[in-house]
């Protein structure tokens, strides 16, 4: 189960506030949980202030095991004392064993030997040496000194079947799944083995010899299983380098200061979590190479999302401003588009500040499209604004030109009919057919008027007004016409 580097912290600390001083591998499994926790940076401050608090616990457990390794050594030195004081006494009783105080040395040896027993440790390196001795003395005692034989045949029996048990208990490891325990276990046989005194000279090696047999199974499929470890740690390791060659790959644009697109650098971010979720499925490389592989692919994705946070925040920043500019040419156009309304509405909008507004809405237009890009969420809405108050200012402006030329048309109308009053029969004809064409035309074109606006809504009054005068006019010339006649 997955753990945070909080919690990992909060596990060694734990750990540290027991009494227990053999945490030795439980402290290394964490170090190498910790190192190899593979979660996403999302603040580098936290996660520095992280590895600092561990690597200070590190040195609290370091320094208290430094001050337990000198009291166990202390100690061992004391029980080494202890046990070379028992060797002096075996040797005085060896080298001096008679036949007189045969009982007195039997005891004696007897209690040597429960005493030895109940000393602790003793250094690493004295060990083998004290157990030769030990051994050597308690042979000696029991092959030199004359004792009776029922009480050396019940000491040999003893010891017999003491040893008998430890075969057979070596043999029953044979079976046990768990090399290491396995291991372990044939370790703690062997001390035994060599607190019990000797059996009888002709079964000594008999007995070794089944003993050494069932441990020699053990070791072989002990050592069979750490090549087998280790191989496969050598093959984790190289795994683990390949995917640190790939990170330097995703990496090389930025360490040679290429741009990337932020579809690049999406498609990049893909590729490295699909790197880490390799890594984790990952085991152990070998010991000396686990921390360093780790760190430096730890240095390659913080490398990369690093990098990828701060080109993110600098596109930020430029879509943020782009937004604000952005939003700065609407706010404008949509003044100029309620200033053309007032002007229409007011009939103030002569024919020079129309040609100005267009020239300003214009240049806006332009503007807008030297103006970079924005965040998705907002480029749609922003141009849909822009774009409906660019329309909104142009439909004004053809609605207007669309107004003056139906009133230059109505005019000329007007015209041509002061005219042809003056012309008789003839003209009056010809004025009326030009009257019921005009009105004609006019009739079908305001009703491909559909816009609604204010501004829409009075061309469409305007144009009925004059298709009124117009009528009124042909009416005129029907009356006239046929008084002459």
């Amino acid at each position: 189960m997955a753990s945070t580097r909080q919690e990992i912290i909060e596990e060694l600390k734990q750990l540290l506030e027991q009494e227990s001083t053999d945490i030795k591998e439980q402290v290394d499994h964490l170090k190498t949980r910790f190192y190899s926790n593979n979660e996403e940076v999302t603040d580098e401050e936290a996660h520095a202030a992280e590895e600092e608090t561990f690597k200070e616990l590190l040195a609290q457990y370091k320094a208290k095991r430094a001050e337990n390794a000198a009291e166990q050594a202390k100690e061992q030195a004391e029980n080494l004392a202890r046990k070379q004081a028992i060797l002096e006494q075996m040797k005085t009783m060896v080298e001096g064993a008679n036949a007189d105080g045969v009982m007195t040395n039997l005891q004696h040896m007897r209690d040597l030997q429960a005493e030895w027993k109940t000393i602790g440790a003793v250094p690493a390196d004295k060990q083998q040496e004290l157990r030769k001795a030990y051994q050597q003395y308690q042979e000696q005692f029991y092959d030199l000194v004359k004792i009776n034989i029922e009480l050396r045949d019940l000491d040999f029996k003893k010891n017999l079947e003491l040893k008998t048990l430890l075969c057979e208990a070596a043999e029953r490891l044979q079976s046990n799944e768990n090399i290491v325990e396995a291991s372990r276990a044939l370790q703690q046989l062997h001390d035994e083995w060599a607190e019990i005194g000797p059996v009888a000279r002709e079964l000594r090696e008999e007995l070794w010899e089944r003993f050494k047999a069932a441990s020699t199974v053990i070791n072989k499929k002990h050592q069979a299983f750490f090549d087998e470890l280790h191989a496969k740690e050598q093959e984790n390791l190289e795994a683990k380098r390949a995917i640190i060659e790939q990170l330097k790959e995703i990496n090389l644009p930025i360490v040679n200061g290429e741009p990337l697109t932020a579809k690049k650098w999406d498609e990049a971010s893909e590729k490295v979590q699909e790197l880490q979720a390799q890594w984790r499925k990952i085991g152990f490389a070998p010991k000396k190479f686990n921390q360093s592989i780790y760190d430096e692919y730890r240095a390659e994705c913080d490398r990369f999302f690093h990098a990828k946070t701060e080109y993110f925040k600098d596109l930020r920043d430029t879509f943020s401003s782009n937004l604000k500019h952005k939003r700065s040419l609407i706010e404008q156009a949509k003044g100029i588009v309620d200033g053309v309304k007032t002007k229409v509405e007011n009939n103030e909008a002569t024919r020079e500040y129309w040609d100005e507004m267009t020239k300003q809405m214009q240049a806006m237009q332009a503007e807008w499209k030297t103006v970079g890009a924005v965040t998705r969420k907002y480029s749609d809405e922003l141009w849909k604004q822009f774009s409906e108050t660019c329309d909104a200012f142009f439909n004004e402006k053809r609605e207007m030109l669309n107004s003056e030329r139906l009133k230059a048309r109505g005019e000329k109308a007007a015209r041509a009919a002061r005219q042809a009053a003056s012309q008789g029969a003839e003209g009056l004809r010809k004025m009326r057919d030009r009257l019921q064409q005009e009105i004609k035309t006019a009739e079908n074109n305001i009703l491909f008027f559909t816009a609604k606006s204010k501004t829409a809504n009075k061309l469409v009054d305007s144009m009925q007004k004059k298709i009124d005068e117009l009528k009124k006019q042909l009416e005129d010339i029907q009356e006239r016409m046929d008084n002459e006649e």
